[in-house]
């Protein structure tokens, strides 16, 4: 590119408290009626004061240890003060110079993105502007719901690198358990600042983007509230095309926040850009400074959960997955958790006194992350794993007992198929659906060579063919047993025998 681009990203986050914030009002804000999951305290009504949510500290501090952040053991909270319909009190309870978490970092690609901070703060209300109406709907229901916004560094590259970004932090979130973070909820909020440089005009130096001459830089542009990961990589890319034209034509970026729309492909401009003055932050006086202790901070930090990439790279080492399986299975919690719960029905077959134990384990680890993702999101996608815990109608230990009869040659590929469409109608036993079903593979040589006679005598040509050197039609005859057979021979055992017949 002519420009050097850097994008930083804001990401706000919904917590999974009971309770709100600064009060005690349940937080359900999608399930309530409109305007019902509020109290005077959450609407800023005068004279009310705020309690701290202490599950929300201790939320935001797993996820600080979590990104290998930094914690500020002395913290406080402050007032940005701004008007706009959807937040009742007139500011907004935030912080800011002294953020409970700073100096993080997560790996994307390879790379280790810079975080520059995460903080708490609440949430305002929503508002819904009824087509074709002369008027605004308000509800408070979100006001007060506890946030966590994430700021980074601006050392991202382009709109994949953020797209990829904002997945490993969402899905970080749900490994923790502390944000279902559902972007088509309002659950996570993504924003993107993007500026365009001249190369050599600009450095990086104490966390911000300096000029290295007395020329001025060009201002960063703000893309507001982006609700999905592909249109934080569209939005990104359009916005990098627009401020390119303008520079190319020598024209004036403005400082300004936009808004991306998903039906016309572009950003929207929506008002100038605020910086930190025009929210004239200053302490919450209602609200004590914070003392995190040391010993909270290990108690917290000995607690957490495997998280993704290690659990991908035990994936590896443990179970023989390639790195693209192992990425795949650990992709929502509840997946990585049900294929080890289907590992674990496997590791009660395999006979532990066996020479080939850790071999037969590596194996059949690899086989069933191998039809889980083949076969069974068939009938579970992969994105239905975020909020479900299981598949409803097949268990891990029935799951299991299908790679063993696979794995067994008990049933081929295409038998197998057959049964697991069963199971998921029926929750049934793989061996019981088996019997029923007749797919039990035939193995019996003598039972085989007796088809493989049959078909010769059917294909005298092809035989006479195969034996003077024309060997691929070997794959014809075992197609003709397959079907004779309805699919229930072993292939391997076919070519077997099929060899010794015709070599005679």
């Amino acid at each position: 590119m002519k420009y050097d681009v850097i994008i930083g990203l804001e990401i706000h986050a919904e917590l999974k408290t009971t309770s709100k914030m600064f009060c005690r009002c349940a937080n359900n804000t999608l399930k309530a009626d409109p305007n019902s999951a509020v109290c005077p305290i959450c609407l800023g009504h005068p004279g009310t004061l705020p309690q701290l949510n202490q599950e929300a500290v201790n939320m935001i501090l797993r996820l600080g240890l979590a990104l290998n952040g930094e914690i500020n053991q002395l913290s406080k909270f402050d007032r940005k003060n701004y008007f706009y319909p959807d937040l009742p009190k007139g500011y907004q309870i935030s912080q800011y110079d002294l953020p409970l978490v700073y100096n993080a970092n997560l790996e994307i690609d390879g790379a280790n993105i810079a975080i520059t901070r995460l903080h708490l703060e609440e949430d305002t209300g929503k508002l819904t502007h009824p087509d074709k109406a002369n008027y605004t709907l308000i509800d408070y229901n979100r006001a007060g719901v506890p946030l966590i916004e994430m700021v980074t560094e601006p050392v991202i590259k382009d709109g994949k690198q953020a797209k990829n970004f904002c997945q490993s932090y969402q899905q970080l979130l749900r490994y923790l358990d502390i944000s279902d973070a559902d972007m088509e909820k309002g659950q996570m909020r993504c924003e993107a600042n993007i500026s365009l440089q001249t190369p050599g005009n600009w450095k990086y130096e104490d966390g911000q983007i300096k000029p290295t001459e007395k020329k001025e830089l060009n201002p960063k542009v703000e893309i507001k509230n982006i609700n999905s990961f592909k249109a934080v990589e569209k939005a990104i890319n359009f916005e990098i095309a627009r401020q390119s034209e303008l520079l190319d034509q020598e024209k004036k970026i403005a400082p300004e926040t936009r808004g991306w729309s998903d039906t016309q492909n572009k950003t929207i401009s929506q008002r100038i850009k605020e910086s930190s003055a025009d929210y004239r932050y200053f302490p919450e006086p209602d609200i004590p400074p914070l003392n995190i202790s040391s010993t909270a901070i290990k108690n917290i930090q000995e607690n957490l959960p495997e998280l993704p990439q290690a659990k991908a790279a035990r994936f590896q080492n443990e179970y023989g997955l390639n790195p693209e399986t192992a990425t795949l299975m650990v992709s929502y919690k509840n997946l990585a958790q049900w294929y080890e719960e289907v590992v674990s029905e496997l590791r009660a077959w395999i006979d532990a006194s066996s020479d080939n134990w850790e071999r037969n384990n590596r194996r059949l680890s690899a086989l069933a992350a191998n039809w889980l993702t083949s076969e069974l999101f068939k009938y579970y996608p992969i994105a239905s794993w975020a909020n479900q815990a299981r598949p409803k109608g097949i268990s891990a230990e029935n799951f299991a007992e299908l790679i063993t009869l696979i794995f067994q040659e008990k049933i081929n590929s295409s038998a197998g198929q057959k049964i697991l469409s069963a199971m998921n109608e029926s929750n049934s036993s793989p061996k019981q659906i088996m019997a029923d079903l007749g797919l039990e593979q035939i193995d019996s040589s003598a039972e085989l060579a007796r088809v493989i006679e049959s078909v010769l005598t059917a294909n005298p040509q092809q035989a006479a063919e195969y034996r003077q050197g024309k060997t691929a039609l070997a794959q014809f005859f075992v197609g003709q047993v397959m079907a004779q057979t309805k699919g229930k021979a072993n292939p391997k055992i076919v070519l077997e025998e099929l060899a010794k017949i015709l070599n005679k």
